[in-house]
């Protein structure tokens, strides 16, 4: 992606892929090849960290005494900067409020945030090169129409997002796109709004 956008891409292959429709296609593993697109990556990771979060269980119910170390998660970062006062820098997923010029006002941005005492405080970027918009856009799309369905109980906003998923709609044609919708549904049944039975 570095060689055709001119930028740096910062999610993992697997993870980019997912969000594109260029590279995970039926019938097309040599796509998945020639970008080295490691699809079984994180299923892989939970079954490890599953693994290891039951190892660690039985470590600390043995143990007299546990040592507690930072991860590499955020929580403990932001929360030891907000306490302490100590200034530390993330990449936080916030509301764009006129922090990138050419992506809509409220949608979720992921930019640098400096957070001490004063909470998290995100950094402006400016405008985009154009190219890098429409490709954020894309997604934006689909988080606009599945915000939209939720706040308006809208289920046929449901499949509009589901629609304009790039790589959804990269694979499936428009009544699958809307069987798959249906099959998700039914297939989380009690987890999702009442609303979307109807």
């Amino acid at each position: 992606m570095f060689k055709k956008l001119g930028y740096f891409v910062t999610e993992s292959s697997e993870h980019f892929a997912e969000y594109t429709p260029w590279f995970i296609k039926p019938g097309r593993e040599d796509l998945i090849e020639r970008y080295k697109v490691p699809l079984d990556e994180y299923p892989k990771r939970c079954v490890e960290q599953l693994a290891n979060w039951h190892k660690e269980l039985e470590e600390y119910k043995k143990a007299s005494r546990i040592d507690i170390k930072p991860s590499r998660e955020y929580a403990s970062t932001i929360m030891n900067a907000i306490w302490t006062g100590e200034p530390s820098v993330i990449y936080g997923n916030v509301r764009n409020d006129g922090l990138i010029d050419n992506l809509p006002q409220g949608c979720c941005v992921e930019v640098a945030c400096l957070v001490d005492a004063n909470g998290i405080q995100p950094t402006k970027v400016g405008t985009l090169p154009s190219h890098l918009a429409a490709l954020m856009q894309t997604n934006i799309n689909v988080q606009t129409l599945l915000t939209e369905a939720i706040l308006t109980e809208n289920r046929d906003r449901v499949y509009h997002a589901a629609m304009m998923d790039p790589h959804t709609a990269a694979v499936l044609g428009i009544d699958e796109i809307y069987a798959l919708v249906d099959d998700l549904i039914a297939a989380h049944g009690d987890w999702l709004p009442g609303w979307l039975h109807r």
